[in-house]
């Protein structure tokens, strides 16, 4: 799920060009996982045939075998139905695919083919990117989180117009009905909260969630094809709701009852400081130890 919005851990990298296409089929699940399936990823790593693909599928996961991982954590077998014609369907097996999965196919893959390389490079950086973000401090990771939800509401901005949305803020506050249960106004009201401070003062838990509401939406959009301000609309209360409902089922917090924390832009402002301050003692510590020696 992401690019880097902070000063603390990498510049951001852009997605487009080739890497946008791995970007544009990228799912997340419901528990916020990035996942890829292996029906609409192998045309991407240049094969032309689904067997093929699939082999390469089987040396990737028991090279996770090997390495002591649990498979199913990363390879998971899907069923789908799929349009024969004439009003037919059949069931095919897929794959649904983490972001570790994909990377050892890419590993595992021809090397004579050219967009093994690339896909090699996309999904070492989105790799190390999760790597980097696991070693994050708790403020580190909201802000990393709040940039995702930025980023990423930026994309079903593009994608809502393009359904023909023409009132933006009744579609926004169409999906804050449906994940809290209550318009935005209400619920900024409820928290003591200023206008327009919900996201930047959101902690983790909530931003998380809000991610997953929007790039959902997002992917429903545009699967469905919808084309009116109305249905548009609808649509993004309806995936408020369902990731509401989760919430629920698994007996978490609903986030109209998260409190407020730090405003983000307080939250910016320390990380930034505790960054020069340990660039600062480093050659200071550094200059100490050659004392020492001395």
């Amino acid at each position: 799920m992401g690019n880097f919005k902070t000063e603390f851990a990498t510049s951001k990298i852009e997605t487009h060009g080739p890497h946008k296409a791995f970007e544009d089929i990228k799912r997340v699940d419901e528990n916020g996982i990035e996942f890829w399936t292996g029906r609409e990823l192998f045309p991407l790593f240049g094969y032309s045939t689904w067997q093929a693909f699939e082999e390469v599928i089987g040396r990737a996961a028991n090279a996770a075998l090997q390495s002591g991982q649990v498979v199913n954590n990363h390879f998971s077998q899907l069923t789908k139905m799929v349009d024969v014609g004439s009003g037919g369907v059949r069931a095919v097996k897929d794959w649904k695919l983490d972001r570790y999965a994909c990377y050892l196919i890419a590993q595992n893959g021809n090397p004579k083919i050219p967009q093994i390389a690339l896909a090699q490079t996309y999904f070492a950086v989105q790799t190390r990117k999760q790597e980097i973000f696991e070693a994050l401090s708790d403020a580190e990771k909201r802000l990393f989180i709040r940039g995702e939800v930025s980023s990423e509401n930026k994309k079903l901005f593009r994608t809502a117009k393009q359904a023909g949305v023409s009132h933006f803020g009744l579609f926004n506050d169409a999906g804050y009905k449906g994940l809290y249960g209550a318009p935005l106004a209400e619920v900024e009201k409820k928290k003591g909260i200023q206008k327009g401070e919900l996201l930047d003062r959101a902690g983790s838990t909530e931003l998380a969630a809000n991610l997953f509401r929007i790039t959902q939406t997002d992917e429903k959009l545009r699967k469905d094809r919808v084309r009116s301000d109305y249905e548009a609309r609808r649509t993004h209360f309806m995936v408020g709701g369902k990731v509401r409902q989760t919430i629920k089922d698994i007996g978490g917090e609903l986030p109209e009852r998260l409190p407020p924390e730090k405003h983000i832009k307080e939250v910016r402002k320390e990380v930034r400081e505790l960054s020069k301050q340990s660039r600062a003692t480093i050659p200071l510590r550094k200059k100490s130890e050659k004392s020492k020696k001395k």
